[in-house]
């Protein structure tokens, strides 16, 4: 085995087993999926937060057409009424 020469093949058969290293690459695969996970989440909330600010401010315009066709309204009212 000593003499062996690496020509192809399996890296397990010519390398020795490390579990520590084998524990930490594991780990590292399941920081990036939770991270990857965690980046879409914050995703779909940033999506959320942009639809409910386009409905505030729908909510908003639609509060001051009203107020202003009220005062439109009153203005054309007091001009008639004289």
């Amino acid at each position: 085995m000593i003499g062996r020469r690496r020509s192809g093949g399996s890296r397990f058969l010519y390398e020795p087993f490390d579990p520590a290293q084998a524990r930490i690459e594991t780990l590292e695969r399941v920081l990036e999926e939770r991270w990857a996970s965690l980046e879409d989440t914050l995703r779909h909330i940033d999506q959320a937060v942009e639809r409910l600010e386009r409905r505030l401010w729908l909510a908003v315009f639609g509060v001051a057409a009203a107020l202003a066709s009220q005062v439109a309204a009153s203005v054309i009212i007091g001009k008639v009424a004289l």
